[in-house]
């Protein structure tokens, strides 16, 4: 009996060790909406199987390092800290950990260049970096390849799902299919949840219906837009997404492509909807007052597509055949997916592949809000 429950004793042990050995210590740069559904979507996991442990939080001015458990006032202790948000001092306390054979991921929820320019160094030491800002992969080439050789020397893994589509498993989805073998043949999509609601509204088939102003106003209002709609109406947020999936096809695919070596995501071709008038007008308030005078022209956009049986989308297209990465404003048939499955700010992608052919492998559906980014992120997280 006594050799029993020593062995019993025995495994029990081992398995804690291990559990403590595997355990993740997760510090997260930007506590903002996204930050903040991350931090208590990662508390929500029982402790005793949770394998992260959450060791740091830092906002704009401020950091906490104490561990944070569930059922703790993490906000107030953040507020009442007295560290000064401190990004050098952050690598320090993480390296040391990794040098203790301490397994590390950092998050940044912020959408800060400063921050993402700090990725290849966090990389080197050994972190795991995970996040959905967008600058680092859609940024300077000479940053993204800095990225993946630090990943490469190190070990410490890169992901970034949420950066396209929120929570939705678009570049998981897109890794898979090229490392496997297959071949892209185009990616196309409907990658703005702002001008996925926009369009669903304006033009639905029909040769009339609101004016596009007023439903940019509306989604402005329902805070689906920038405070300043002209940030998304210049299409850069898809041009954004595009470079990052152009660049995730040439980073993990086995064969060569077609498509070109994108310096940063403003050399995609992006159609920008700001009519040249409005062009540099400085507050959202102004611009949304002026674009009434461009109605006409909206409209009859939509008058003619509807002529011709089809609806106008917003659209980023990655053509790895002709070696084209390009968003704007396109017609498809009213029996498109973009047409009959598309509501409210639903994003949709659709991945052609020489294995996934003549039918496309699609994805769809909420691709913005806190709850289903962060979930994204912590999708990453899991996957360490």
């Amino acid at each position: 009996m006594s050799s029993i429950i020593f062995r019993s004793f025995s495994t029990i042990h081992r398995h804690s060790l291990m559990a403590s050995q595997s355990r993740i210590h997760v510090a997260i740069v930007g506590v903002g909406l996204v930050g903040s559904e991350l931090v208590n979507q990662i508390l929500a996991i029982p402790q005793q199987t949770s394998p992260f442990s959450l060791i740091s939080l830092s906002n704009s001015t401020r950091t906490l390092t104490n561990p944070i458990n569930p059922g703790s006032d993490w906000r107030s202790a953040l507020a009442a800290s007295k560290n000064k948000a401190d990004l050098g001092a952050l690598t320090k306390q993480l390296s040391d950990l990794v040098a203790q054979n301490k397994r590390v991921a950092i998050v940044d929820n912020t959408s800060s260049d400063h921050v993402a320019a700090l990725y290849p160094e966090w990389l080197r030491n050994g972190f795991h970096v995970v996040t959905p800002n967008k600058k680092a992969y859609s940024g300077e080439l000479s940053l993204f390849e800095d990225i993946l050789e630090s990943s490469k020397t190190s070990g410490g893994r890169f992901l970034y799902e949420a950066t396209v589509g929120a929570g939705l498993p678009v570049i998981n989805t897109l890794k898979e299919i090229v490392a496997s073998g297959d071949k892209v043949v185009k990616i196309e999509g409907v990658f703005s949840g702002t001008m996925s609601y926009i369009f669903n509204e304006f033009s639905t088939g029909k040769p009339d219906g609101p004016d596009f102003s007023s439903v940019v106003a509306v989604a402005r209002e329902k805070g689906y837009t920038e405070p300043h709609p002209a940030d998304d109406l210049n299409g850069f947020d898809v041009a954004r997404k595009l470079t990052i999936l152009s660049r995730t096809i040439s980073a993990f695919s086995n064969s060569p492509t077609n498509l070109p070596q994108l310096q940063s995501f403003k050399t995609v071709q992006t159609a920008s909807l700001i009519p040249p008038a409005l062009e540099g007008i400085p507050t959202g308030d102004d611009f949304i007052s002026r674009l009434p005078e461009h109605d006409s022209e909206f409209a009859k956009l939509r008058t003619d597509a509807s002529a011709e049986g089809q609806v106008l989308r917003f659209v980023g297209v990655v053509d790895a055949v002709n070696g084209q990465v390009k968003a704007g404003l396109e017609k498809y048939p009213v029996t498109h997916p973009f047409a009959t499955s598309l509501g409210g700010s639903d994003n949709i992608v659709l991945f052609h592949t020489e294995r996934y052919s003549p039918r496309p492998l699609i994805v769809q559906g909420a691709g913005a809000g806190a709850a289903v980014t962060a979930m994204g992120v912590l999708g990453d997280l899991l996957k360490l």
